[in-house]
């Protein structure tokens, strides 16, 4: 029996929902083996706990020997496994089709071949509407075991093999839009957008270079899902946000035509609609923002979508990321900070707990704006310090670039011009060793440099605004307009030379878009 780790058995348990847990102790419990009751009372022991303890059970049930524990741990872990396979053989796809795999293979190794079709039928019929192609593959490997013993081989002999062939296509070029896309994000994890025409040459290069030849209209869904999702994460690293929003709304309609792919490919959906979101974000089609939001809100509505709890985390980081959005788009910062770190906090603070390190910075970098536009200066400072602390530097090089960049400007509206100088020469360090010194950057770290106590108020209003003439024209440069996805530094300039607040400026600001809309 395989060793199993106590954090593993630990998380397991942690994960489980009381039907679950009820299920398994009545497994545990019915069977009357004297090893079973022992198992339940590990169970018990571990399901109390707050953090997992071997020497604390051992010693509180002495029923328990320590001799014992690796394999009661192991048995334990495999009964939650057949007990979360039995209750969600009917939830999750996959595992009803194997089940009816499982069946057929039973079958034709008794000869009952007719029976086995019939399994095999069922397993097949699932898995196309699935999408499922590695497990339509092993289908037909069991269909041509049984055609063997069949009097129409020869004629179904044809059809597997168009049919294996038009599937491994399928496969081959699924597989490659998926590396291509995981090859993407492995960049964008590491550096952020692009930052230099250096990186949009080995980008784009090495993305064509690896694209497979292709008609579009010849793909089937499945495909079309994977090359849509490609498209936009490709269009929305290079920043180019209008043809990131075609694909976007290419993958949106997918759905909208074939409403049954949003059961069987819920994940794709719910990050189709997360993809759509940040592109009607960056375009500001704030209208279209809010119907898109309403529509990803709504989805563990959906009757006949199966939400895990995987789909509740992504949905969950997906609501509280363009809410966010939602509050920088209407300049409601004060608002947002109420909704969300006030009215929702705990909530928010234990999704966060949940969330993988990238998602985690993405998260903290936003509410450090959210408490930067609502001028809670200190705040936003312990968020930027989670960026800024961390130890994985070489972790979205652009966030920690960035944090340091509003953590100066932060000590500045706090009047902190004492330890302005030292941050602004450890981020010259920083932004040196990532080889991310570019204009923006080199502009607000002298504008700061130069600021001191005494400047008159005419003085400094001259400097705000020679600062804004020229950042402007970095707003639509290839390379240098990457900052201001990061930062509103225009609002905030603006607020400092008409002496009106940064949520005043934006609401102003997003009034008149949607005028101009």
């Amino acid at each position: 029996m395989p060793r199993i780790k106590s954090r593993s058995l630990y998380d397991l348990i942690k994960s489980m929902t009381k039907v679950e847990k009820r299920h398994l102790k009545l497994l545990l419990a019915q069977n009357g083996n004297p090893d079973d009751k022992k198992v339940l009372i590990l169970f018990d022991e571990i399901n109390k706990q707050d953090e997992f303890d071997e020497d604390k059970i051992v010693s509180k049930n002495p029923e328990i020997k320590a001799i014992q524990l690796s394999n009661l741990k192991a048995y334990l872990y495999e009964k939650i496994m057949e007990t979360l396979r039995h209750l969600h053989v009917h939830k999750i796809t996959d595992i009803e089709i194997r089940e009816q795999i499982d069946f057929a293979q039973l079958l034709i190794d008794r000869r009952l071949y007719e029976q086995g079709k019939t399994c095999l039928r069922k397993a097949k019929k699932l898995a196309q509407e699935k999408n499922n192609l590695e497990l339509q593959l092993e289908i037909i490997k069991l269909e041509k075991s049984v055609l063997m013993h069949s009097e129409d081989g020869l004629h179904r002999a044809d059809e597997i093999i168009t049919e294996v062939k038009k599937i491994n296509t399928q496969i081959t070029n699924v597989n490659t839009f998926s590396i291509l896309a995981l090859k993407l994000n492995s960049y964008y994890t590491r550096i952020g957008h692009i930052r230099s025409e250096h990186d949009y040459k080995e980008i784009t290069q090495y993305f064509h270079s690896l694209l497979p030849t292709y008609d579009e209209k010849q793909l089937s869904t499945l495909e079309k899902i994977h090359l849509y999702k490609l498209f936009s994460s490709y269009y929305y690293f290079l920043q180019d946000y209008e043809n990131g929003y075609a694909y976007s709304e290419k993958l949106k309609q997918l759905f909208d035509q074939y409403p049954e792919l949003i059961v069987s490919n819920t994940d794709d959906y719910i990050k189709a609609l997360n993809n759509l979101l940040i592109a009607q974000y960056k375009l500001f089609l704030y209208d279209n923002f809010r119907k898109t939001n309403q529509e990803l809100q709504s989805v563990n509505m959906h009757p006949y979508v199966a939400m895990n709890e995987s789909l509740r985390i992504r949905l969950l980081k997906y609501y509280y990321i363009h809410e966010i959005n939602h509050y920088f788009m209407t300049g409601e910062f004060q608002e947002g900070c109420m909704e969300i770190m006030q009215k929702r906090g705990e909530e928010f603070n234990n999704l966060i707990n949940m969330l993988d390190k990238h998602s985690t910075m993405i998260m903290n970098y936003k509410v450090a704006c959210l408490y930067f536009g609502a001028g809670q200066f200190n705040l936003s400072i312990r968020y930027l310090n989670k960026i800024i602390n961390s130890s994985d530097v070489d972790f979205r090089e652009d966030l920690h670039c960035f944090a340091r960049i509003l953590n100066l400007v932060c000590h500045y509206e706090l009047g902190n011009f004492d330890v302005i100088k030292y941050y602004i020469i450890s981020t010259y360090r920083f932004l040196l060793k990532k080889d991310d010194l570019h204009e923006f950057q080199q502009l607000i770290m002298s504008f700061l440099k130069n600021l001191k106590f005494e400047i008159s108020n005419k003085d400094l209003i001259e400097r705000f605004t020679k600062l804004k003439l020229n950042l402007l024209p970095l707003v639509n440069s290839t390379y240098e307009k990457r900052a201001f996805i990061y930062f509103d530094i225009i609002s905030w300039l603006e607020s400092k030379i008409e002496k009106r607040s940064v949520p005043d400026i934006t609401r102003v600001k997003f009034n008149q878009n949607r005028s101009n809309r």
